[in-house]
């Protein structure tokens, strides 16, 4: 990323996405009124495009850290072949390619496998993460994912919305959750066993960083992020029709003085490759997707 040229907007009713296509696909910014509701640093490092804080990095075509007898980023294949593969995947570090919507309202990126995914995920896939702006409140997101090849495609992708939230503000924010258990990967890169989670946290707990919120009943109550201090709610709403189901929403957030909050909407959990928990495979000729809306709403 070189040039304001590599960065695409889409603007309607007074909102505005700002994406980067060929920096993996990341949605940087999402302004209504001016005002940041995605999180996008005001210096990014783009020599080092998956260390920026910001935006939204897509994650395929697995989540998370992986392991193989501890080490980390490795995975072994059904036939017990080893590959090596970043964590959180390798999309948000490869360039897409781009097509606007006819109306100007959402852009569609696309990632093909190339030499330089068959290294470490021998598949045929097309992925394709797709924004479009519903209305200036409305911000609707579709991951799909395709098998062209002739074997089945094991994959489990997911978002890393960093949202816009004054660290100084945690205290005072909080997320609601529909019914859920809670678990986080332990050293050794399995599952702790679950417990109950609760229906609402404080964003200043540190005990739901990097933790896993699994959900156990329907998915039609949103997942809500109050805002007191910027006056403003966020709700995933994730029970969108044809969509796949999302396994877990993961919180997480850098430092205490980091002025964002991670709320991560993902199909699977980090090494579900080995552990099964949300791994899907895709049989050939098959295209399926994961789709959900975010929704700004005001407070009083």
């Amino acid at each position: 990323m070189s040039s304001e040229q590599d960065i695409i907007d889409i603007t309607r009713d007074g909102a505005t996405i700002s994406l980067a296509p060929g920096a993996g696909g990341r949605l940087m910014t999402w302004r209504i009124g001016g005002e940041q509701v995605i999180h996008w640093p005001a210096a990014p490092d783009w020599s080092q495009p998956a260390k920026i804080r910001g935006g939204n990095p897509l994650l395929f075509p697995f989540l998370g850290r992986h392991f193989v007898n501890g080490e980390i980023g490795k995975w072994r294949d059904p036939d017990g072949v080893i590959h090596a593969l970043p964590t959180h995947g390798f999309a948000r570090n490869l360039p897409f390619t781009c097509t606007k919507d006819a109306d100007g309202h959402g852009l569609r990126m696309t990632l093909v496998d190339s030499d330089a995914t068959r290294a470490g995920y021998p598949f045929a896939f097309r992925f394709e993460a797709a924004y479009r702006l519903v209305d200036a409140n409305t911000l609707e997101v579709d991951l799909t994912t395709s098998n062209p090849g002739e074997v089945a495609l094991p994959y489990y992708a997911g978002h890393h919305f960093y949202f816009h939230l004054p660290h100084e503000q945690r205290a005072e924010s909080h997320v609601e959750l529909p019914r859920t258990e809670r678990r986080h990967q332990l050293e050794d890169g399995s599952i702790s066993e679950p417990q109950p989670g609760a229906p609402r946290y404080r964003l200043d707990d540190p005990g739901i960083v990097d933790r896993f919120h699994c959900f156990t009943g329907p998915s039609d109550q949103p997942v809500q992020v109050i805002m007191p201090g910027l006056k403003r709610a966020v709700s995933f709403e994730l029970d969108q029709p044809d969509s796949v189901p999302w396994y877990a929403v993961t919180t997480w957030t850098e430092a205490d003085t980091s002025d964002f909050y991670c709320i991560e909407p993902w199909i699977g959990l980090p090494d579900a490759i080995h552990n099964g928990h949300g791994l899907r495979w895709l049989a050939p000729g098959k295209t399926e997707a994961a789709s959900l809306r975010l929704v700004v709403s005001a407070l009083d």
